[in-house]
């Protein structure tokens, strides 16, 4: 009997997940002209089980599975009918260009969609926190491919070159919420092998338009650094009917402060200040309708600046520029809104990188898309637990129940090592009936 807790929505549950995998990797393009032993689903969903397990060796992952218990597992839980080795699984998957995954995380997010769990992100009534920012998934300087980007070091015994791999990522947050909600994210690449080397200000134009394509009626308030708000960056997101709030630092935007420095010997501009229960004083001031540069067509921003003080200590300083007419009724929730900005370093790349997740390890750097499909895979088994943790009281019963989010990992591998288990959600109870669950 196959225990499935009724609080749960079917579709947002691990079979319910599994399944909308299932349908994209079964329309995989299949580039093999000879007769094949592995169907791209078995491929594909075999390298997604290892990230889902948070296994950072293809090898040994591979080397696991061929145990008929975790076969069976393989097969209960992920619908695989025959698992490949570790070189075909690296040779199949690098053909396949990364685009045909990127879907998936539309298909996950209009899931949640659907279910009204994205209610809860809105702010300012009817906004929601896209963050974006760029990141290294990969680094080397020997392993290379056409697509990576290359930068020369210079060393004592001579000048080398560093090969990576970078993409720009955007989330949506809420400052008040733990969970995340992954996009797709934009491969910044070497386009020709040589020459043109891409940049994270394209990469982030190229984003901007991609979540627009997917979403073209979601209000968006797009949150990034100072390298982003550059008139180029922000001409997008308002063309794309988007708001924002961008980090802008003063060494960034000389003209902007000159600007505002000027304002506050006008005494145009505006101050407040608030006390909070530890003593601390929060600093807020504001001038609205400045030039950004000093372009013959540059735009109007409007401008905001905190400090948290304790004493004559500054705890915390930050600037920003955006395009809702600061006031004193909403310069607390602007200045909420721009610093959580660190919820896509934190709670996604922190996480990606330190938490299980194994990001940066070397699954197969393949001469194509091998690497980059990697990633997908990897922040699509993120998505797929940042939902189940949203959505399922039993996992989040035996979250709490076990202590930490790698304690319970560690039983799930445990128990799939020892048992065969006709669903994810048998799994779960299982454990959870062990510590007193009922």
């Amino acid at each position: 009997m196959v225990f499935l807790p009724m609080h749960i929505k079917k579709h947002l549950g691990f079979t319910g997940l599994r399944k909308v995998l299932s349908k994209r990797f079964s329309h995989l393009s299949d580039h093999r002209e000879e007769e094949v032993d592995h169907s791209m689903h078995d491929v594909f969903m075999s390298a997604f089980a290892m990230m889902h397990f948070q296994d950072p060796s293809l090898l040994q992952f591979e080397r696991m599975l061929q145990s008929s218990k975790q076969g069976n597992n393989l097969t209960t839980m992920f619908a695989v009918e025959s698992i490949p080795s570790d070189t075909q699984m690296r040779d199949i998957m690098d053909e396949v260009d990364s685009k045909e995954l990127e879907p998936l995380f539309d298909d996950f997010f209009r899931l949640l969609q659907r279910a009204q769990y994205l209610e809860e992100y809105r702010v300012l009534d009817r906004y929601y926190l896209c963050v974006m920012d760029g990141s290294e998934y990969f680094g080397s300087e020997k392993i290379h491919c056409p697509s990576c980007l290359t930068r020369e070091i210079k060393k004592k015994q001579g000048n080398t070159v560093r090969y990576a791999h970078q993409i720009m990522q955007a989330a949506i947050i809420h400052p008040k919420e733990s969970h995340v909600i992954p996009l797709p994210p934009e491969e910044i690449k070497n386009t020709d092998g040589k020459e043109k080397q891409d940049c994270e200000v394209n990469a982030a134009k190229r984003l901007l338009q991609k979540i627009r394509q997917s979403h073209p009626k979601l209000p968006f308030i797009i949150i990034a650094d100072s390298l982003h708000s550059k008139q180029p960056t922000i001409e997008t997101i308002v063309s794309l009917g988007m708001r924002y709030v961008l980090t802008a630092k003063p060494d960034d935007h000389k003209k902007l402060m000159e600007w505002v420095d000027e304002q506050r010997l006008l005494k145009e501009v505006m101050h407040m200040e608030a006390q909070d229960r530890k003593g601390r004083t929060h600093i807020y001031e504001w001038v609205n309708d400045v030039p950004l540069n000093d372009n013959k067509k540059t735009i109007i921003v409007n401008y905001f600046e905190y400090w948290i003080k304790d004493g004559s200590r500054v705890a915390y300083h930050n600037s920003w520029v955006t395009d809702f007419p600061v006031d004193d009724e909403n310069v607390e929730q602007l200045v909420e809104i721009g610093r959580s900005r660190w919820m896509i370093e934190n709670e996604v790349f922190n996480t990606v990188k330190n938490h299980g997740y194994h990001i940066e390890h070397n699954y197969g750097h393949g001469k194509k898309h091998l690497s980059m499909n990697f990633f997908l895979l990897n922040m699509l088994a993120f998505f797929m637990h940042q939902i189940i943790e949203l959505t399922d009281r039993l996992y989040q019963w035996l979250r709490q129940r076990l202590g930490s989010k790698k304690n319970l990992w560690d039983h799930l591998r445990i128990a799939c090592h020892i048992l065969i288990y006709p669903s994810w959600e048998f799994l779960l109870r299982s454990i959870a009936e062990d510590y007193g669950y009922t």
